[in-house]
This record gives C-alpha cells, sequence and structure tokens, in this order.
C-alpha cells in the first residue's frame, strides 16, 4: 500500500499527505545505475523516474507478477513510442530480462486486447531475453534465485560486481534460499522488515494462521536471519502503510541499530 493510503485519515497518512516525502511512498521499485536496470514497475514508477532525474533505462526485470510490482509495465510504451507510426523509436525499446520462471509467465498480464507482452514486443517498445540462473551484463553478474512458493514464483536477486555482492529481496521471499552460497556475507541485503507485531492499526494482533505469516517473517525473524547469512548492511523496503510508521518511526529504529537503515523514495546508495 502507498503512503498516504488513499481517502485514509490516520496518523501516518495525514503527515505523509502534508510533508511529502520522505514520510510519503510509491510502490516497490529500484534502479541500479551501474547497467541502467530498472526492478519492478509500480503504478507510480513514471512520476519516480521523472523524481529521480533517470535519463535512460536499458534493461527491465521483475522479481515477482504480483499487481504491485507489475501495474506501472506501460512506463515501456510512455518511454518508447513514436506517436506518428505508433511503434517505438529504435533507441528507446527496452530489454526485458527475466529468469525463464517468470518469462513463462509474463505474458499472462492482459489487456482486453489480448497479452501486454505480446503487443509491446510487436511495438518494439521491448525485447524479451530469457536467462537460466544467472546472466552477466558487462562487468555485473546476476543470479536469480527461486523462492519455494510451490505454484506462485518469485525471485532473490543477487547482484555482484568487483568483489561487491547486493542481494535484493524486497517482497514474498518466505523461505528465504539462505542455504545459497550466493546471499551469504553480502554487503547489502535489501529485504522487506516483515511483519511489525505490534503498534499496528486498529490494534490489530496477527493470528497465528494469519496468511501474511506465509510469505512474511516477523521484524525480528528478518533481523536474525540478515545475523545468519552475515550481511553487512541491511535496507529494509516495501514499507507497508497498515504498519502505522511514520518516517521518524523507522528512523527511531535505525538510530537502535547502525547495520540497518529504511529505505525511502528516492534513496541512492553506492555499495
Amino acid at each position: 500500500m502507498v503512503i498516504p493510503k488513499p481517502l485514509c485519515r490516520c496518523r501516518v497518512c495525514r503527515e505523509a499527505r502534508k510533508k511529502g516525502v520522505p514520510y510519503s511512498r510509491a510502490g516497490p521499485s529500484a534502479f541500479l545505475h551501474d547497467i541502467n536496470l530498472l526492478i519492478d514497475t509500480p503504478a507510480e514508477i513514471s512520476s519516480l523516474l521523472n523524481r529521480s532525474h533517470i535519463r535512460n533505462i536499458d534493461y527491465l526485470t521483475f522479481t515477482h507478477l504480483d499487481p504491485d510490482h507489475v501495474e506501472g509495465l506501460r512506463v515501456v510504451e510512455q518511454i518508447a513510442l513514436d506517436f506518428r507510426t505508433w511503434r517505438a523509436y529504435p533507441e528507446k525499446q527496452i530489454c526485458l530480462l527475466l529468469p525463464e520462471g517468470i518469462s513463462e509467465r509474463v505474458r499472462n498480464i492482459q489487456s482486453q486486447y489480448g497479452s501486454v507482452i505480446d503487443f509491446y514486443l510487436e511495438s518494439g517498445f521491448i525485447r524479451l531475453q530469457p536467462f537460466q540462473d544467472e546472466v552477466r551484463i558487462k562487468d555485473v553478474r546476476l543470479t536469480a534465485i527461486p523462492v519455494d512458493r510451490g505454484a506462485q514464483m518469485s525471485f532473490v536477486y543477487v547482484f555482484e560486481k568487483s568483489g561487491r555482492r547486493v542481494v535484493y529481496a524486497p517482497c514474498d521471499i518466505k523461505p528465504f534460499p539462505e542455504h545459497r552460497d550466493e546471499v551469504q556475507k553480502s554487503d547489502l541485503l535489501i529485504i522487506q522488515p516483515g511483519i511489525f507485531e505490534d503498534g499496528l492499526k486498529h490494534g490489530f494482533n496477527y493470528p497465528p494462521e494469519h496468511v501474511s505469516r506465509t510469505t512474511l517473517y516477523t521484524f525480528e525473524q528478518t533481523l536474525d536471519l540478515a545475523t545468519r547469512i552475515q550481511a553487512k548492511r541491511v535496507l529494509f523496503v516495501h514499507l507497508e502503510e497498515y504498519w502505522n510508521r511514520s518516517y521518524e518511526d523507522y528512523y527511531a529504529l535505525e538510530s537502535n541499530n547502525q547495520m540497518i537503515r529504511f529505505a525511502y523514495d528516492g534513496m541512492q546508495l553506492t555499495v
């Protein structure tokens, strides 16, 4: 859920509406400047790109196909369309780089005209490049590690360059593939913080059988996970509105643990 949640009058949403970024938050996405790679396209992606002054996108990938990660996919049309021909400017075509588990399913994203991906391929807005397990782009190696979630499909991405390692796991990462060597001893772990058990809106408490417990760890369990895989730094993303925490609440948590930070729209990090 974006912050402020539309029409919501809770403390967190009122403050975000008044103060803007970093109190307000759009959907989950990241950009790797080394190779001009955009990761996920939430509904707000056009505004995020404009606000971040990003000038070029060569590659696009998805961690999984949940709506909050793909519903802004039309951005490729907005970027590449030459309205005079209703086809793409060739130099603006984007490579859709997907692990095979997602590339097989991405055509299921539909409009009333059929597969959105097929239309974008025919129009030249994108080209599709499936890969298995890992791919190298220039001097960056990308490893896609599937999360064992049965019929659902989600990936943890590991980026490596010049001896540095970033693990990107924003959502739906339980059970986390901590048995894999690639996720160990990262310079930066980017991950969802997991469920906060207290302080939630409406005084809610997650019951043991709640559906969120099937996809998320608790915040304490996520911290323990980061310790087990020996992450040097942790950046928390995908911060939910219903956790009832403002920017200042997250900042206070950072002050108590120098290893962690909480992301905000437009944050830039160098690893």
